[in-house]
C-alpha cells in the first residue's frame, strides 16, 4: 500500500467503485449514486428555537449538492443520515427545507437514511419516507451511529471526520479502507472528530479499522488532497525538523500538488 500522499485532484478513488469528490461528496461510480453525509438542514432554526431564520446554510448546501449531482450525472442522491438537525422545526423552516429538497428531487432520485438527529420520528414529517440503511453497488450505506453487520463493506457518515489544522481551522476529510468508508459532514457548523485523534479511531472500532489500513483524503470546495495512511500521516506531522523540535502536530497548509 502506498504511504505517501498523491497530488491534489478533483477526485480520488477511496475504495473499489467509490470516489472522493471536492466539497466532501462521494460517488458510487457504477450506479452514479452521489453520497451526502450529515447535512443537518434547518440547523439555525432548531438551535434558535424557531427564531433563527433565514436558513442560509440550507440554500447553500442544496445548491452545492445540485451542482455536483448535475456535473457528475448522478441518478440518485443518498443522504447518509442527519439530513435534518432535528425533527422539531418551525413551519417556516419546514417549508424552506421541503422546498430545497424538492429542488434536489428535480435533479435526481432522493433516498434518506435516518440518523440520530432524526429522532424517534425518523424525520418522516419533514422528509417523508426514510430508511435505516440501503445497499448500492455492493456497499451497505448507513448513518454510522450504530454498528453494522460484521464483514460487510460499509459507507457511513456520523463522525464528521476532519483534519484539524489549528487556530479553530479544519478541513473536511474522508477516511477509507477496503471495508469501511467515512464521508465527511456537509454542514458548515461542526469541526467533528479529528482524524488523527484516539477518539476517532475508537469510534471506528466496530468496523475493526486500523490506522495502518485507513487512508485520509482532505477536501476543499474544488479539490481533494490524498494524505496517505493515518499512521504515516501521524508520524509525519509529529516528526521533528532540524530547525525546531516537535511540539504536538506541525501545522501545514493544503496546497495543490
Amino acid at each position: 500500500m502506498r504511504r505517501k500522499p498523491f497530488p491534489a485532484a478533483p477526485e480520488f478513488p477511496l475504495a473499489e467503485g467509490v470516489l472522493a469528490l471536492a466539497a466532501g461528496f462521494a460517488l458510487l461510480v457504477q450506479s452514479r449514486t452521489l453520497l451526502v453525509a450529515d447535512a443537518h438542514f434547518g440547523y439555525e432554526d432548531v438551535i434558535g428555537g424557531g427564531a433563527a431564520l433565514p436558513l442560509w446554510s440550507t440554500a447553500e448546501m442544496a445548491t452545492s449538492i445540485a451542482i455536483t449531482a448535475r456535473r457528475r450525472a448522478a441518478r440518485e442522491i443518498v443522504f447518509l443520515g442527519d439530513v435534518i438537525h432535528g425533527p422539531q422545526m418551525s413551519p417556516g423552516a419546514c417549508a424552506l427545507v421541503a422546498s430545497a429538497l424538492a429542488g434536489l428531487h428535480d435533479v435526481a432520485a432522493l433516498t434518506f437514511i435516518a440518523g440520530n438527529h432524526e429522532g424517534r420520528s425518523r424525520g418522516t414529517a419533514i422528509l417523508g419516507t426514510t430508511v435505516e440503511h440501503c445497499e448500492r453497488d455492493g456497499w451497505l450505506l448507513m448513518h454510522g451511529d450504530r454498528p453494522g453487520p460484521a464483514g460487510v463493506r460499509t459507507i457511513i457518515g456520523h463522525l464528521h471526520p476532519s483534519l484539524h489544522l489549528g487556530s479553530n481551522t479544519s478541513a473536511q476529510a474522508f477516511l477509507a479502507s477496503e471495508r469501511i468508508v467515512v464521508v465527511p459532514a456537509l454542514t458548515p457548523y461542526s469541526h467533528g472528530l479529528d482524524i488523527l485523534s484516539d477518539e476517532c479511531i475508537a469510534a471506528l472500532a466496530p468496523w475493526d479499522a486500523r490506522r495502518s489500513d485507513l487512508h485520509a483524503v482532505a477536501a476543499t470546495n474544488d479539490r481533494v488532497y490524498p494524505l496517505g495512511t493515518l499512521s504515516a500521516l501521524r508520524a509525519e506531522l509529529r516528526a521533528p525538523s532540524p530547525e525546531r523540535p516537535a511540539r504536538g502536530f506541525i501545522r501545514r497548509r493544503l496546497t495543490p500538488g
